[in-house]
């Protein structure tokens, strides 16, 4: 399959399709580039096949917009890579006279390459079956997840889904309505069969009936390893006709989309229940608390909050309080869309505390809720909601309601109230599927092309192959809102130099202090602290203070494309009692090879790799086991005394 100089073959397609068989292999693209025909006629006389990032983009012309700036850029997927085949026409026959089979970038890994352009085809057979499903007004999404399934996974397809317009959704199979507990049994036994780190926990009552579910499997764990500093807890979803909630404990990754770490089916919604939650959730992850969580006004859910997760900051969700104040108010205030647009103000701008009560009085004056009890008790748990208050928590900009409100509209679209348990546990299979499938494209996007600046700023060089896409984006944003900031010196304070900015048009100022000895910058916005990327004021005086590249301290990991690259830690807690010392060590070591597990079974090189290592270690630990053993039973032989 690895081409040489000299092949033959019978056609020009014959040498593409080889090639690009060649390049499925490797993880590229293909295309045709350079040719000459024979002569007057129209038979190619030789031909070129090269990467598809080989070359450069043309510039655009600042006639291509009609304002001179170009509203979206693409992003740059050339970077003149030199890997291509050149093939010569003699005597009828095609022969390979150049190969060339280094790159000068990433290759998409064997679940990523499914998306390369040249290895995406929709073939005649699937073609009638979609259109014979669209003639009777079939799902089209269900289309492709069935033809998926049929070929093994999607990447198995032969194309994506956005190469068909139209899908098509077979006939679901009629499953057996069954009992909770066959259904839940029948679930689990099949999850642990696929995956040996698949981890369940059932609570059950006095009469041995099913109280409470929680489960996660490997790739939620490895999930939570890199993303741990946030959780967000939303039960808010109804699932069955009996109206148990499905929880679900989730996180931002760094492509700013939501990764689930673990579920729940709460039958009982009591403060014991979720303490058992929270210490099971605990367990599988080998002990490790995040730095904030973010769940919904639920009294029984904050006093376990408190009893189990000592340390770690509790918010509420915006999203869910929103909810509550349009059920609430609605009826009370006459323009709820005004009041609404100051509340937000409560919330989110107000950076001093002062500030915050300030506002809060001339919401209450400005609308006439004074006496509102709904607002009483809100206002006496503002340390948990108003941003003022939170500023210098890191949480990943997870309070936007935007993402609740999106989860809750996912779920809408895979569990109905009217699915058997059974049904349910493969809908929700689905979810997560389909969750770990939008992860593997963003991953794809973000190896496989760089993000194109809006202006050549230097500022922005350095982060475009280090911040994903999406992070980059809102980076970018911030670098270019600093154009629009103003600027006034107020002298220094110590070491530090104290400023105050405003952004253009606004009144609004936010006091900067920075320090040239240890390169820190300090913005009272708390953006950084937040959401964990360097706000526009930050951005502005490290450009006046001619620095021009972002310091690494303020180059979060868990937003660049490396986020989930293993680092492995030996450390494990030392304590007194040697079988305690034995246990940390063996849950430390089952947290560690249960992330190579993850990571190494994604392709076969890196399994390959990691069996053969895996051989070597477990030789080298017979070995120390042996000489250990040895040496112990030599010691005990030696008479007392001498």
């Amino acid at each position: 399959m690895i081409p040489k100089v000299g092949m033959r073959f019978i056609s020009e397609q014959e040498a593409y399709e080889f090639y690009n068989a060649y390049a499925w292999e490797i993880g590229f693209s293909v295309r045709k580039t350079g040719f000459h025909y024979l002569g007057d006629s129209l038979t190619i006389k030789t031909r070129t096949f090269c990467c598809f990032r080989q070359g450069k983009s043309a510039p655009k012309k600042k006639s291509d917009s009609t304002d001179g700036n170009l509203r979206f850029n693409r992003p740059e997927i050339r970077c003149s890579c030199p890997a291509r085949m050149k093939i010569n026409l003699i005597d009828g026959s095609y022969f390979v006279y150049e190969f060339e089979s280094e790159h000068n970038h990433i290759l998409a890994t064997p679940e990523q390459r499914h998306q390369l352009r040249s290895q995406r085809k929709v073939d005649e057979a699937k073609i009638s079956r979609i259109e014979v499903a669209k003639s009777v007004g079939i799902s089209t999404k269900a289309a492709v997840d069935l033809l998926a399934k049929e070929a093994g996974g999607i990447e198995n397809l032969g194309f994506t889904r956005v190469d068909v317009k139209n899908r098509l959704y077979t006939k679901r199979s009629l499953m057996v309505h069954k009992g909770d507990t066959s259904g839940v049994l029948e679930y689990i036994e099949r999850r642990s069969s696929e995956d040996a780190k698949f981890f369940y926990s059932i609570q059950v009552d006095e009469d041995d009936l099913i109280t409470n579910i929680f489960w996660a499997d490997s790739k939620m764990v490895a999930d939570y390893e890199a993303f741990v500093d946030v959780v967000g807890f939303d039960t808010t979803y109804r699932k069955l006709d009996d109206g148990h909630p499905l929880g679900l404990l989730v996180g931002v990754n760094n492509h700013k989309k939501t990764t689930i770490f673990g579920a729940a089916l709460l039958y009982n919604e009591t403060t014991e229940s979720f303490i058992w939650l929270f210490r099971t959730f605990l367990n599988v992850m080998s002990g490790k608390k995040p730095q904030t969580i973010l769940t919904d006004e639920d009294a029984a859910m904050a006093k376990a909050i408190k009893i189990v997760l000592q340390g770690t900051h509790h918010r509420i969700c915006v999203w869910h309080m929103n909810q509550n104040a349009c059920k609430h108010l609605a009826g009370v205030v006459e323009d709820y869309k005004k009041f609404n647009i100051e509340f937000q103000k409560c919330i989110y701008d107000q950076e001093e505390e002062e500030d915050f009560i300030n506002a809060w009085n001339q919401l209450l004056t400005i609308f006439k809720l004074q006496g509102n009890k709904w607002l009483q008790r809100l206002f006496d748990k503002r340390y948990l909601w108003a941003l003022v208050y939170g500023r210098n928590t890191f949480s990943a900009d997870m309070v936007l309601t935007q993402r609740n409100e999106s989860l809750n509209n996912e779920l809408k679209g895979y569990i109905s109230v009217k699915h058997d348990m059974l049904t349910f546990f493969g809908h929700f299979d689905r979810l997560v599927g389909d969750k770990r499938y939008e992860e593997v494209t963003c991953d794809f996007r973000a190896t496989q092309s760089t993000p194109k600046p809006k202006a050549a700023v230097e500022m922005l060089k350095k982060v475009t192959t280090m911040y994903t896409p999406a992070i980059f984006k809102l980076f970018e944003e911030q670098v270019l809102q600093t154009l629009n900031c103003e600027l006034f010196y107020c002298g220094d304070d110590g070491a530090e130099k104290v400023y105050k900015t405003r952004v253009y048009g606004k009144n609004h100022e936010h006091t900067v202090r920075f320090s040239s000895l240890e390169s820190t910058v300090l913005c009272s916005c708390k953006k950084f602290e937040f959401a964990g990327i360097l706000c526009s004021h930050a951005l502005k005086i490290l450009d006046v203070n001619n620095i021009k590249s972002v310091p690494e301290k303020y180059i979060l990991k868990r937003w660049t494309v490396d986020a989930k690259v293993l680092h492995i830690s030996s450390m494990c807690n030392i304590h007194e009692d040697p079988k305690v010392n034995i246990s940390n060590r063996y849950s430390t070591l089952c947290r560690i090879f249960n992330r190579i597990a993850v990571r190494a079974s994604q392709f076969d090189e890196a399994y390959s790799t990691c069996t053969k290592n895996a051989e070597n270690l477990a030789e080298e630990i017979e070995k120390m086991l042996k000489i250990r053993s040895e040496s112990d039973l030599n010691n005990s032989s030696i008479p007392h005394g001498t």
